[in-house]
């Protein structure tokens, strides 16, 4: 295992929303539990989608470079960030963009807020999948639309779409857009192209427009393969935009700089124009230049911490089909946030949390906030070291013991 994830980076004192925060019913709260100083007392910090890696170091030296030029004033996209995304596009996916195509945000969840903004109005009704990461929620609920829940189908150890219930609901006059996660978080699938085919023949047949969020795309395990909605055939994915960013992958998510891509003119004109509606229209100079070092120098390294996120995921399930048998790791496809089904412990939602929090101290992410389908679930983030991930399995055993005590 390479040393560069190895060890826990250090985090205090940089504001880190997780390490030093933690989050209550939607409020953000400073927060001390996640010091290593605690010793035995410290919860161990495997929610938010952060990883616990140091960027590649292309990346910091580009960052580094900029930083000491010592000028900071408005920046935006230039020829050479554009042509780095189209490259990654075309090697990592096989698949062919063209630059005018790209909308530059400041994130993906602020992207999705905008599109839902321009493309409907308030009452309008905004299909998502649950259980689903929960800003596609917000985004309805935060621009007085409906969310409307086509969920998924759990058979156990994999899920599935229901596209019968699709149909009847992107029938409905009021659904506009459809919001697919994919891969999904953080239920760990991969959709097939004939999933993203159905999908797409579905929406069509009522002009519902997609917008997949891909921000996981680059984030395979191995023996899987990922189909990016763009490739599927022009007239299907024709009303679609896709949201990408390097944010998970590279693990520089504050740097604040993700890319739409949208084909269609109309469509892109539309959200540009909500873009400057709203004075969000100029880029961080240290996301431009993080973007084009990681999509034209930062593949090696995102392989390595791909291979070190799949040997930590097999290591976790190993674990738990060994010790703890009645948690159980959904299967996972891609992404480093592992599904875990804690139904067969018996508990209800505050029990859980308490079992996980105070009993185990392990700060996860509740299931219950991806829909009400995530009840009795948790989501792991494994892309730490394996002292993290092996400190956290021995709280969880013990943590479980107690409830037969």
């Amino acid at each position: 295992m390479s040393e560069k994830f190895a060890h826990p980076a250090h985090y205090k004192g940089t504001n880190s929303l997780k390490w030093e925060f933690r989050v209550d019913n939607g409020t953000i709260s400073p927060w001390d539990g996640a010091d290593p100083a605690l010793g035995e007392d410290q919860v161990l910090p495997m929610w938010v989608a952060d990883m616990d890696f140091t960027a590649a170091d292309p990346i910091r030296r580009a960052v580094e470079k900029r930083a000491a030029h010592g000028v900071f004033g408005y920046a935006t996209k230039s020829q050479s960030y554009l042509d780095a995304v189209k490259h990654w596009m075309e090697k990592r996916h096989n698949w062919s963009i063209d630059t005018d195509w790209i909308v530059p945000t400041a994130g993906v969840v602020p992207g999705i807020h905008l599109i839902v903004k321009r493309l409907t109005r308030p009452g309008d009704k905004i299909l998502i999948q649950r259980p689903v990461y929960h800003p596609f929620t917000y985004a309805a609920i935060n621009n007085d639309r409906i969310s409307e829940s086509n969920s998924l189908t759990f058979d156990g150890s994999r899920y599935h779409m229901d596209f019968d219930d699709l149909e009847v609901k992107a029938g409905d006059p009021l659904a506009r857009i459809a919001l697919l996660c994919s891969p999904h978080n953080p239920v760990g699938r991969i959709w097939t192209r004939d999933e993203l085919t159905r999908v797409a023949e579905i929406c069509c047949r009522h002009d519902v427009i997609v917008v997949a969020d891909e921000i996981h795309a680059d984030l395979i395990l191995p023996g899987y393969e990922f189909f990016a909605y763009g490739r599927l055939d022009p007239a299907l994915r024709a009303k679609s935009i896709i949201c990408t960013a390097p944010s998970k992958s590279f693990n520089v998510a504050g740097l604040m700089t993700a890319n739409l891509i949208i084909e269609d003119p109309e469509l892109r004109d539309q959200v540009r124009m909500e873009i400057r509606a709203t004075g969000l229209y100029t880029m961080s100079p240290f996301g431009i230049v993080a973007t084009e070092a990681a999509y034209t120098e930062g593949e090696p390294w995102l392989n390595e911490a791909i291979g070190h996120i799949a040997a930590n995921i097999v290591h976790v399930r190993t674990y738990l089909e060994e010790h703890l048998p009645m948690i159980k790791a959904v299967d996972c496809e891609a992404t480093y946030l592992l599904w875990l089904d804690c139904r067969a412990l018996g508990l209800e939602h505050a029990a859980l949390k308490s079992l996980m929090l105070e009993k185990a101290k392990i700060y996860l992410d509740e299931g219950q906030i991806f829909g009400e389908e995530g009840t009795g679930f948790m989501r792991i983030n494994l892309a730490c070291s394996r002292e993290m991930v092996d400190a956290a399995l021995a709280r969880l055993s013990a943590a479980v013991e107690t409830l037969s005590a």
